[in-house]
C-alpha cells in the first residue's frame, strides 16, 4: 500500500529522492574501470540494487519507499567512493 501523500510532500520526496540518486550514481560511476576487491564490488552490487528498488518504487508513485532506498544507495556509494 502506498501513503497517501499531499502534492507537497510527494514533491519533496521525489526531489529527495533523485538527490540521492544522483549522488549515487555519481559515486558509483567513479569505480568504472578501477579494480575493485571483493568488499567494494559487494558494495557496489548494493548500491546497484538499492539504485534499482528506489527507482521501482518511484515509478509506482511510492516516493516514501524511493526516497529510502535512495538514500540507502546514496550513503553506501559514498562508503564505496571513500574506500577507493
Amino acid at each position: 500500500m502506498v501513503p497517501e501523500l499531499s502534492p507537497q510532500q510527494a514533491s519533496s520526496l521525489q526531489r529527495e529522492t533523485n538527490q540521492s540518486l544522483t549522488v549515487a550514481e555519481r559515486n558509483l560511476a567513479a569505480t568504472a574501470g578501477k579494480s575493485l576487491n571483493a568488499t567494494q564490488t559487494d558494495l557496489a552490487s548494493k548500491v546497484r540494487s538499492f539504485i534499482s528498488d528506489a527507482q521501482e518504487a518511484g515509478n509506482s508513485g511510492d516516493w516514501a519507499r524511493a526516497r529510502e532506498l535512495a538514500k540507502k544507495a546514496e550513503v553506501l556509494s559514498e562508503e564505496l567512493a571513500s574506500s577507493l
